[in-house]
């Protein structure tokens, strides 16, 4: 297993692996991202997103690319710079094998030499073996926060009414 940065080549894995996210979570149409727009955000003159990559020489004896862990940068007004894990995704044929947790530990070692004073993410209350492994790290799941949202309908309508 090897985990490196991703680059503009790797993103129709990386998409891929998005897409069996989204199925995982019981919203596989809820990806409307394309290729595209991952080379553009991720790869531009100011990127959006970082992300590493974890691949392994599958049985042909090429590259395959199994996990990812896609993050980009926050300002927290009473920590100063954080990162965000927006994903971390292992391919189902993978887990249990490690790679969730070198890519876990490749995002908080990325954490320290970034001197961000917190990384954080969310989490789906019934992906009980992710809630467990985030504890069993050290990590804290906080009470008494939601997350919000207001996707793009939502802007419109919201916006429509003003």
């Amino acid at each position: 297993m090897n985990i490196r940065k991703g680059n503009p080549e790797d993103m129709k894995a990386v998409l891929g692996l998005i897409q069996e996210l989204a199925i995982f979570e019981k919203e596989p149409e809820a990806v409307v991202i394309t290729e595209e727009d991952l080379k553009r955000d991720g790869f531009g003159e100011k990127p959006l997103f970082h992300v590493f990559v974890a691949e392994i020489e599958n049985d042909k004896q090429a590259k395959e690319i199994v996990g990812i862990a896609l993050y980009y940068y926050r300002y927290s007004t009473w920590k100063g710079k954080t990162i965000h894990l927006e994903d971390l995704i292992v391919k189902e044929k993978m887990r249990g094998t490690g790679l969730g947790s070198a890519l876990y530990a490749e995002i908080m070692k990325q954490g320290k030499r970034d001197n961000v004073r917190r990384v954080e993410w969310n989490v789906l209350d019934w992906n009980t073996p992710a809630v467990n492994f985030y504890k069993n790290s050290g990590a804290k799941i906080l009470d008494g926060w939601q997350v919000v949202q207001m996707d793009e309908a939502g802007v419109n309508t919201f916006l429509e009414k003003l």
